[in-house]
């Protein structure tokens, strides 16, 4: 059955109302290096099913089955079962929107369980319903703390994931935030107090890009003697073993959550944490689910402090999100609630102890040497003697995914590679993968 949306009727009293002539017209004023002005060459119409084998023989390309060895932010956690098991009810995949508490009082009670976990698990005060991601995340604390202080300067680590500091960077220019990035040496931020502008916040990350983990007490004390927030962009995965932000005296808290529930499945989609101390919580962006009490005095769950919003009062918001990532938080919380304390801590234990296993094996072949001398937890940054995309492409012949290239957004790092180690690597992996780069560096 054929369907036109618009016809050649309609299509010309458009133009007529608009002044053009033409509906190429409606983008003469993109520039015509972004214009499509050609015939892009597309196929001729397919059915379903000719369309369905298509995109299947292009998945075919891809390679699978690699053993993880990238991170930087995205990791190859274990993931039981229990959560695909309870993530794909149709009660939660389903949900009605939480706007109408009483027909949502699961996805709100469930809600209100990650909040909580989150909360636990980062030390800190109160923590939202989800953001998108870790990296909108970390602009929501930013946005938080310009509106806290009324200043127009953040002071952000290197040491923050590239792709994070580029995502504050956008948002600060719309908003005329200056960014000022404060270098690494041996790869841990040295803080330049000397910097004119007094910042809104103090960025830093936990363990950082590089792997290596932060002085987090000298980082609160640069913000808090410049009367900022300080905010820690935090591994979830390390706090099993890590200090919390919370209690190195921490403003505000966020994450990206993919390691807790969520596969990598090419990149999202994700969930990002967020939490804030209780001075914070009327600036809190997103959603945020309160627990009270019904008129027959039975528990009940419900939004909250609404009036933050863009729904509500908003010359006076700090963030224009009225979301959040449901689905995905339901799997974080029922990730940590099957993983408890003790799991989070010897999730962080094994990882810990096999990325220190790795690396030393790693230095043991010739060429190969540690990028930093500084503390590192499960991801931990090699110098390799060639180009590390060189060796990504040959170390997938041999089944392994090697790592990241840090030499792009680090290029004062020249042959750099990022590993990162799980507590799903066993011994038999970690060797192998030595044998292989080993064989991949001796044959160059």
């Amino acid at each position: 059955m054929d369907f036109t949306p618009h016809t050649d009727d309609d299509v010309a009293i458009m133009l007529e109302r608009l002044g053009l002539t033409d509906p190429a017209d409606l983008f003469a004023h993109l520039p015509a290096g972004v214009r499509l002005d050609h015939d892009p060459g597309l196929p001729e119409p397919a059915s379903e099913l000719e369309i369905v084998q298509m995109v299947d023989s292009l998945g075919k390309r891809n390679r699978s089955g690699l053993v993880c060895f990238a991170g930087g932010g995205y990791y190859d956690h274990y993931l039981p079962p229990l959560v695909s098991a309870l993530t794909m009810r149709p009660e939660f995949v389903t949900a009605y929107t939480p706007y109408q508490p009483e027909v949502s009082q699961g996805v709100l009670q469930a809600l209100y369980e990650f909040q909580s976990m989150v909360c636990e698990m980062t030390g800190m005060d109160v923590a939202n319903a989800s953001l998108y991601d870790g990296a909108t995340a970390a602009v929501e604390a930013v946005n938080l703390a310009v509106a806290a202080t009324g200043r127009a300067a953040v002071w952000v680590s290197r040491g923050v994931h590239p792709r994070t500091r580029e995502t504050i960077a956008t948002f600060a220019a719309a908003r005329e935030i200056e960014i000022v990035e404060h270098a690494l040496v041996d790869g841990r931020t040295v803080w330049n107090e000397g910097v004119d502008a007094p910042p809104a916040a103090v960025v830093v990350a936990q363990p950082n890009y590089l792997g290596v983990v932060e002085d987090y007490d000298r980082a609160a004390n640069v913000a808090h003697t410049a009367e900022a927030l300080a905010v820690a962009s935090v591994d979830p995965m390390t706090l099993g073993v890590l200090r919390s932000p919370g209690k190195a005296g921490f403003d505000v808290t966020v994450a990206e959550g993919q390691p807790l529930g969520n596969p990598l499945s090419f990149g999202g989609p994700v969930v990002g944490l967020f939490g804030t101390t209780a001075a914070h919580v009327r600036r809190i962006p997103g959603r945020l689910v309160g627990r009270t009490v019904d008129r027959d005095n039975q528990t009940a769950y419900v939004l909250t402090l609404r009036a933050r919003e863009q729904d509500i009062r908003r010359a006076k918001a700090s963030s224009n999100i009225c979301t959040n990532q449901s689905l995905n938080a339901l799997a974080s919380a029922i990730h940590l609630a099957w993983l408890g304390p003790q799991g989070l801590r010897e999730v962080g234990e094994q990882s810990a102890q096999k990325a220190h296993y790795l690396a030393d094996r790693l230095t043991e072949l010739p060429g190969v040497n540690l990028a930093t001398g500084e503390p590192f937890v499960r991801e931990f940054a090699v110098q390799l003697p060639t180009d590390p995309l060189e060796v990504i492409d040959a170390m997938a012949e041999h089944g392994y995914l090697a790592g990241i290239s840090l030499s792009e957004d680090y290029p004062e790092m020249p042959r750099t590679m990022g590993i990162a180690v799980t507590e799903k690597r066993s011994r038999a992996e970690l060797d192998g993968y030595t044998a292989a780069l080993g064989e991949v560096l001796a044959h160059g």
